[in-house]
């Protein structure tokens, strides 16, 4: 029988390896615009984003946006929007990428409370839509396509 890894490799797949945070969050390196940097793998977050100080650590053009953002023990966030963006992870990578800036520290309070490391942002569903994301919790790694 042919193992998840065999099958999505042939599928042309890129393995990525993710970290089990002490918070039970799953981290994954990323480099947006040419910058590495932490961020959490969040299926349950509907857009990528960033925290607003890191938008000059990215390099990113910014605009303000009407919409407010929510999240676990936040709600009513101001936004702003960067667009024509580029994301790498491991061997993946798109153009074109937009992202939501908004105050991360009440997650980065969170993180370091538990003695884990501050994020930069977070890696959402839309992303991982786009990059036909398997997410094989047992070896602790995505494939994206």
């Amino acid at each position: 029988m042919s193992t998840l890894r065999k099958f999505l490799t042939q599928k042309t797949y890129h393995r990525i390896p993710l970290e089990l945070t002490k918070t039970n969050h799953f981290e994954i390196k990323a480099t947006l615009n040419g910058i590495e940097g932490n961020f959490i793998l969040d299926t349950g977050a509907s857009n990528s984003c960033v925290g607003f100080e890191t938008a000059a650590k990215f390099n990113l053009f910014t605009q303000d946006s009407d919409v407010k953002a929510a999240g676990a023990g936040a709600t009513d966030m101001f936004t702003q929007l960067s667009k024509k963006n580029t994301i790498k992870i491991g061997n993946w990578s798109r153009k074109q990428v937009s992202l939501i800036l908004f105050d991360l520290k009440h997650v980065n309070t969170a993180m370091i409370a538990h003695d884990a490391t501050p994020v930069d942002g977070i890696i959402g569903a839309d992303i991982l839509k786009r990059g036909k994301a398997v997410i094989d919790y047992d070896r602790t790694c995505v494939y994206l396509k």
